[in-house]
């Protein structure tokens, strides 16, 4: 049963009416969440609008099939980090159970200066072996000299971050599934990583529902749909869940709106 938490999300259900019915139909039974907020994060780029922490935690509170403990909420964590800081805070007051780990800085050499030019020593780190077996010497030899052209502005090598939550949450939703602790089951994620847990899950009996956006869903999970599993395009609750400035320059592009 869906009971608004807040006047704005009353307000917004009246004309999302729909909406709503779905959502009230997809959370039949006890549900737990699975949000994967490094891969929910990106989309934003896509939809052209950002997924609200305090917002999202509030409209999933006003369905009563979801309990106050069972939306878990996994993200990394960067010491010193604003951005990060500022996750982090946001979820531990928005109440969700929140998963964290530190996020993994790796660095990687680009210095070109011992290796030949049509070494793929380098390229190795970057470009997949099935793809770069099949560039021809001279491409080879261009992108090892744009790794020259990074030296020679003092750029020797480039840190990357990963912090990569895929077997916790496969973990954490067999574990309750094992408990029982769920009939429905919802991940916000669309890494082929989950095809396993989730054809597992439904093979008890469970309900899967993923939350994602379009053309942001793995192939692999893409083809569990005729087994069960359902997707929900997220752009339906943007209006619930968006950033407050954004929710009120809706519809119109030249005040930064996302063309829909």
């Amino acid at each position: 049963m869906f009971t608004p938490k807040t006047d704005r999300i009353k307000e917004i259900a009246i004309d999302k009416k729909d909406v709503v019915d779905q959502l009230d139909g997809l959370f039949s039974g006890p549900t737990c969440m699975y949000i994967d907020y490094a891969n929910v994060r990106p989309w934003s780029t896509k939809l052209g609008w950002h997924v609200d922490i305090k917002r999202l935690k509030q409209f999933l509170d006003s369905f009563s099939t979801i309990g106050p403990d069972s939306v878990n909420f996994y993200n990394g964590y960067l010491v010193g980090n604003e951005r990060s800081e500022k996750e982090k805070t946001e979820s531990e007051n928005a109440k969700y159970v929140l998963r964290t780990k530190p996020v993994k800085i790796m660095s990687f050499s680009i210095d070109v200066s011992s290796i030949r030019s049509d070494a793929t020593i380098l390229l190795d780190q970057f470009v997949k072996r099935a793809l770069l077996k099949n560039y021809d010497i001279s491409t080879i030899e261009y992108l090892n000299a744009r790794f020259g052209d990074m030296n020679k502005r003092g750029i020797l090598a480039i840190e990357d971050m990963k912090c990569n939550f895929d077997v916790e949450i496969g973990v954490d939703m067999l574990l309750d599934c094992e408990r029982n602790n769920a009939e429905v089951f919802a991940l916000w994620s669309g890494d082929s990583d989950f095809a396993d847990p989730i054809e597992k899950l439904m093979s008890a009996g469970k309900k899967v529902v993923l939350f994602a956006t379009a053309r942001k869903v793995s192939r692999e999970l893409s083809e569990l749909t005729p087994k069960g599993l359902m997707i929900f395009d997220i752009q339906k609750i943007r209006d619930f869940i968006c950033w407050k400035k954004e929710l009120e320059r809706k519809g119109d592009p030249s005040k930064g709106a996302p063309k829909l």
